[in-house]
């Protein structure tokens, strides 16, 4: 079992040195630094949380709130931080997911490969 943790390990460093990761770690790093564009983002949240919960009790949401809602969504889509964060997450969200198809490649290889004697 030990050498399925090395090679996951090994994995793990390999994506950390790809172009994906790489720029996905400075796009977040920027988002972060964006105070502007991360207090958008905090007061979406809190809109989305009101909003939900509106919602959920059964009542209409407040039309300043929704209009709130609106106008803030269309600021943080517009910042070229935000959108520079989001395209680096869907590259690394696209890398992370041709990991899997290979390891679930060699999850079936593995499989056919068995041999299973009966007794």
């Amino acid at each position: 079992m030990d050498s399925l943790w090395e090679k996951a390990r090994e994995v793990g460093r390999l994506v950390s040195q790809s172009d994906e990761y790489k720029a996905f770690k400075r796009a977040n790093e920027r988002l972060s630094e964006d105070r502007d564009t991360v207090a958008l983002i905090n007061r979406l949240s809190e809109l989305q949380e009101t909003l939900s919960g509106a919602l959920q009790r059964g009542e209409e949401p407040g039309e300043a709130e929704r209009q709130e809602y609106e106008r803030v969504v269309g600021v943080v889509q517009t910042s070229g931080t935000y959108q520079a964060f989001e395209s680096a997450r869907a590259n690394f969200d696209r890398l992370m997911m041709r990991v899997e198809e290979e390891i679930a490649k060699g999850i079936e290889a593995g499989e056919q490969s068995r041999i299973i004697l009966t007794g």
